[in-house]
């Protein structure tokens, strides 16, 4: 009786000393809901929970944004648990390898990955107050991760336009200039990156410190927090179809578990939800399927909202969504998943260890070889992940060849990288690595096709038994350097090599490019290899050592020779070495161009390629003299408004100046429609007359003429300047449909009669319309270029082998 008192007053305590604790609204001094929390008010209320409830509230800063903001994470327990915290986490990682005791759940709350999908962040200070006052039972058996911000930049960028836009008080109209954000959304993070398909890439410095603490821990769940549009209904799991193969009976099952719990709060309010639709479980890159992929059971959710909403916006149905309305979704969603999770710790620890147990996939190796700089560029990604390789001997291997699509063989020497999938990341290395993930539906949200072998350009195999590896580490030449040599020469065939470039230039170094292949002191070197000669350079203090000072820097080999003559080709005099141009280059920004696709170019050049880059903003770009450039990039967008009449006279002149122009996609569609240009797109291919059909057989009918990004094989001249550095194929990633005429000279890289995808899918009608199309091409125009990138090389950042034909198209392409 007597501790039976003792245990109802400890409890009274507890809760006593909870209700300390301020709520949201006391700490922030407004109403939750009634106003957007900058990034840095949030981060103070979490510090706050961590200062008064230090022995159930853990916070760590993570990393750092573009712009400086804190990444942060809260771990939230009972005391115990806390106390106990390195502990629980150890036992958990054991349970990979089928040891361990841990029976703790250990859940994963991501909020706010898209800046403008604002609502999360605001919930989830809601939910982590809730877990520790009413809700703290939940917390005996489980150990909650909360990242109540993933994209700072984004969101202060979002909050900070509607303070400045909204009305006072709000206003609910959805004319109101308060529901219409511009060109820069607060969507993106600073490179105007998608942040939610950047896990498995990992291009993103946001993506790249939180993949280190998702390693720490390998959460049995993670739910990733979202809106949509305005007049959208709630979602949440169970996921529509195509799910990979590889998640397994309990993960889908477990997704129905959960999707029913919400239902039963759902269903209470009257809250409109849907579920099995749109969002599907595929594509690896995602804050759910990436998860699910390393053993979690992944979610996304999707409230109504997003950055149309505001604080309150009218729907289509005459009702009014306010933002505390969005709060009370999430904070029920997220507050549902970790009761579910504390009712199923054993399950779900049970169920983890089977995870990663008896993997038995088909293809047990995948055997890469090629150009070292690429072999070493896909193993730092490697790294990151956690994914352990190794390096195999002078043998033969036998099994899937990527190149052809048919069984086939390959030598292997001791740079040949072996990735295997036995090994606890092993499924992760299936869906990254396989040669055409399996397709339960074609109706995806997402590409269809992903494979490491194609976006890297190696040749590779995929073998139905393990291959045995020799070491774990990369042979590479020796770094040799000869004071006083007549020149250095160096290889051009990846983006290591356009860096190495791009700093020279930089620094004044005159380099000059081969044209056609050479062979000097018994090494061959192909078209665009660089030549660095003394002559050149007797003007740049301290020649030599800004050289070796830059090769260190890049890695970068330099073979140094004692002669301008050559054993086979062009000698170095000879008009067929030209000298590079260091250009100045320039990027329109804004509308009408689309916000990705000019980050993806910003970051390509600042955090990638490191060569300085104008940004022209549209608003004022025609009133710039263009002389000043030598380099234009029109992004993909919609371009009919903005190059009118005027302005494309003016970008002819321009070009049969001297100035090159580099149009991607939706800007070739606007030069193909107007006259002064070689490029033409393709004429439909007539079909016979469609029969009528039935309403709902539409969508999937539209399929026909859709590509979901699929991989092609094309054929590559690589005797043309856009293309050195590539052999005679090259596997594009298409987005679309978007098919051009070959121009009259100059297509650099194309399709021919063969349109069946490598990978991923194309349906039938698209397929016809893309036999003998461009993919990427140049034009002479006067002195200049246009240069055609029909598919983006530089998708997502992720698809190495095409980065450097945008580097050709800057320095080879003249």
């Amino acid at each position: 009786m007597r501790l039976s008192l003792l245990l109802c007053f400890s409890l009274f305590l507890s809760i006593l000393k909870a209700q300390n604790i301020k709520t949201p609204s006391e700490f922030l001094g407004y109403d939750l809901g009634s106003q957007f929390s900058r990034h840095h008010e949030v981060v103070a209320y979490y510090e706050y929970l961590a200062e008064t409830a230090p022995n159930r509230v853990k916070l760590v800063r993570y990393g750092k944004t573009n712009e400086r903001r804190p990444l942060i994470l809260a771990y939230v327990s009972s005391k115990e648990n806390i106390s106990n915290l390195d502990d629980i986490q150890t036992e958990h990682l054991k349970s990979i390898n089928n040891k361990g005791t841990n029976d703790k759940a250990i859940v994963w709350l991501s909020y706010n990955v898209h800046g403008n999908e604002s609502v999360s962040t605001e919930a989830s200070m809601k939910t982590i107050y809730s877990l520790l006052t009413e809700k703290q039972a939940y917390l005996e058996n489980t150990v909650v991760i909360i990242d109540p911000c993933i994209n700072p930049d984004g969101r202060d960028r979002y909050v900070n336009w509607y303070n400045q836009n909204k009305n006072t008080p709000n206003q609910v109209d959805p004319n109101s200039v308060e529901h219409h954000e511009g060109w820069l959304s607060g969507r993106s993070n600073h490179y105007m990156f998608d942040l939610n398909r950047d896990w498995a890439w990992l291009t993103q410095i946001e993506s790249q410190q939180r993949l280190k603490q998702f390693n720490k821990w390998m959460p049995h769940v993670h739910v990733d927090f979202h809106e949509q549009g305005v007049n959208n209904p709630y979602y949440f799991a169970p996921a529509a179809e195509p799910y990979h193969e590889v998640i397994t009976d309990f993960q889908r099952q477990f997704q129905e578990t959960i999707g029913k719990n919400h239902a039963k709060y759902f269903d209470a309010n009257g809250w409109f939800y849907f579920t099995k639709e749109v969002f599907d479980l595929l594509y690896p890159s995602y804050g759910d399927t990436y998860p699910m992929y390393n053993g979690a059971i992944g979610m996304t959710y999707e409230q109504g909202g997003s950055g149309r909403a505001g604080l309150g916006i009218i729907t289509n149905n005459g009702d009014t969504l306010t933002l505390k309305d969005r709060i009370d979704h999430h904070f029920t969603t997220g507050l549902s998943t970790v009761e579910v999770a504390s009712n199923n710790s054993v399950k779900l620890n049970q169920e983890f260890k089977k995870f990663y147990q008896n993997k038995n996939y088909k293809y047990k190796s995948y055997v890469l070889k090629g150009d070292t700089d690429k072999l070493d560029a896909l193993t730092k990604l490697l790294d990151q992940h956690e994914i352990t390789y190794g390096f195999t001997k002078n043998s033969t291997v036998k099994g899937y060849n990527y190149t052809n699509g048919t069984f086939g063989s390959m030598s292997t020497d001791q740079n040949t990288l072996v990735v295997s999938t036995d090994q606890p990341k092993g499924t992760m290395v299936k869906v990254l690595f396989e040669p055409n993930a399996k397709l339960s539906d074609s109706l995806t949200y997402d590409i269809t096709a992903w494979s490491l072998p194609y976006a890297y350009g190696l040749d590779a195999i995929a073998t139905t038994s393990l291959v045995n590896t020799q070491n774990s580490t990369l042979n590479t030449e020796t770094k040799l350097f000869e004071p006083n040599s007549y020149a250095y020469v160096t290889d051009w065939n990846s983006l290591r090599d356009a860096k190495f470039l791009a700093s020279l230039l930089q620094k004044k170094v005159k380099v000059r490019k081969a044209t056609t292949p050479f062979t000097i002191n018994n090494q061959s070197f192909e078209r665009g290899s660089l030549i660095i000669t003394r002559s050149d350079n007797e003007n740049v203090k301290n020649f030599e050592q800004t050289l070796i000072a830059t090769a260190k820097e890049t890695d970068k080999i330099l073979h140094p020779v004692s002669t301008g003559f050559v054993d086979k080709g062009k000698d170095f005099g000879s008009s067929y070495v030209d000298m590079i141009k260091a250009p100045r280059v320039a990027v329109l920004s804004g509308e009408p161009t689309r916000t990705l696709q000019f980050g993806e170019i910003w970051h390509f050049f600042e955090q990638q390629l490191n060569y300085p880059i104008t940004i022209l903003e549209s608003s004022y770009a025609k009133r710039v003299d263009l002389d000043t450039y030598d380099v234009l990039i029109l992004p993909d967008g919609n371009y009919g408004r903005f190059l009118d009449e005027e302005t494309l006279k003016d970008l002819k002149e321009w070009v049969r100046s001297g100035g090159n122009l580099i149009a991607m996609s939706g800007a070739i569609d606007q030069l193909a429609s107007k006259g002064g240009f070689g490029i033409k797109k393709k004429k439909n291919e007539s079909e016979e007359k469609e029969k009528p059909l039935a309403h709902k057989d539409l969508q999937r009918e539209s399929m026909k003429k859709a590509i979901t990004g699929a991989i092609f094989k094309t054929k590559v001249d690589n005797s043309h300047p856009l293309a050195f550095g590539y052999t005679d194929t090259y596997f594009t990633l298409k987005l679309g449909a978007k098919a051009f005429d070959y121009l009259k000279t100059g297509n650099a890289v194309y399709l021919e009669n063969n349109t069946t995808p490598v990978s991923g899918f194309a349906g039938s009608t698209a397929q016809k319309q893309l036999g003998n199309t461009l993919v990427f091409g140049a034009e002479k125009m006067g002195r200049g270029q246009v240069i055609y990138l029909v598919d983006n090389p530089l998708f997502r950042g992720f698809w190495e082998n095409g980065k450097l034909f945008f580097a050709n198209a800057l320095f080879m392409v003249d």
